[in-house]
């Protein structure tokens, strides 16, 4: 089932993230979940934005309440059994950068005891690949246009986990069905040295989640997931799975909200997501003008 469909494919775009973290969080308990997606797009997400260095930033929103029949489970794979509200990418196009995100970031850590119980902040000092992006816009804003899933695959302690991961995102990307396709082969977690430093914030990760392989991955609709996992081309990598793969977390992504790319703020990093919306939908071409942005934009 390669594809050899026309589709542009804009996954080069993502070279330029030379060094990220992947951060899976969770929200306070008994806050609203509403004001809590509300706080994290438009007042942790635009003050993130504004700190130096940042060349990518984007949040995924995910669905807590819908966690069932995302992925089929090889045999012997354990659900991982643990609650997200969503995931982070924050990126940087070397080490240089991120050294001076880091050194001014304290006043954006601080501040998630207002919204996160918990954050594990996963280090990429390579960044992570995109094998395929069949989507043109690289800064949406809004409610997810994919059925995208985050799939969190933990396993053994030597690299079988990362050359396992790495052959299995090729040959998914090789579907027509996916139309998008991330990899994330995070540095194992270290909980002698939690991340990110914020100050009454759980950071600590359970075994199970010491090593991942986090794959990102989008379908056009949940019929069209469905259909490919009914495939032979899916079914040949559950041997793979079973092998390499202890426990799996399936997140569905309700929404995907980008602040920061190739080092600019978009509208929503200046104005805060839900506003960035709102003149979208409006066309108020005149709010995108120079002359207004300045006016966000820290002198």
């Amino acid at each position: 089932m390669s594809t050899s469909i026309e589709t542009p494919d804009y996954g080069e775009r993502d070279k330029r993230i030379a060094c990220q973290t992947y951060s899976a969080i969770r929200r306070i308990e008994h806050l609203d979940p509403e004001l809590f997606g509300h706080y994290w797009r438009d007042v942790h997400g635009p003050l993130c934005a504004r700190l130096p260095a940042l060349g990518f930033y984007v949040q995924h929103h995910f669905a807590r309440l819908h966690p069932a029949n995302l992925w089929p489970l090889a045999e012997d794979v354990k659900p991982m059994g643990v609650v997200l509200d969503g995931a982070v990418e924050i990126g940087f196009a070397g080490a240089q950068d991120q050294a001076a995100f880091a050194a001014a970031s304290p006043i954006l850590f601080g501040d998630e005891i207002n919204l996160f119980a918990h954050d594990l902040a996963y280090n990429l000092p390579r960044g992570s690949k995109t094998y395929v992006d069949r989507q043109a816009d690289g800064a949406p804003n809004g409610p997810d246009k994919l059925h995208r899933l985050h799939l969190h695959f933990s396993g053994d302690t030597d690299n079988g986990l990362t050359k396992w991961a790495q052959g299995m995102a090729e040959h998914l990307a090789s579907a027509e069905a996916v139309h998008k396709l991330r990899l994330h082969l995070p540095e194992p977690y270290d909980n002698d040295r939690p991340s990110p430093p914020s100050p009454g914030v759980d950071h600590h990760a359970e075994d199970k989640r010491i090593r991942v392989a986090v794959f990102e991955i989008g379908f056009e609709t949940a019929l069209a997931a469905r259909r490919y996992f009914d495939t032979d081309h899916f079914r040949a990598t559950l041997d793979g799975q079973a092998v390499h793969v202890q426990h799996l977390g399936a997140f569905l992504v309700s929404g995907v909200y980008t602040f920061v790319r190739d080092g600019r703020p978009t509208l929503a990093g200046l104005r805060g997501s839900r506003q960035a919306e709102i003149i979208e939908r409006m066309g108020a071409l005149t709010q995108t003008e120079p002359e207004v942005s300045r006016l966000f934009v820290p002198s």
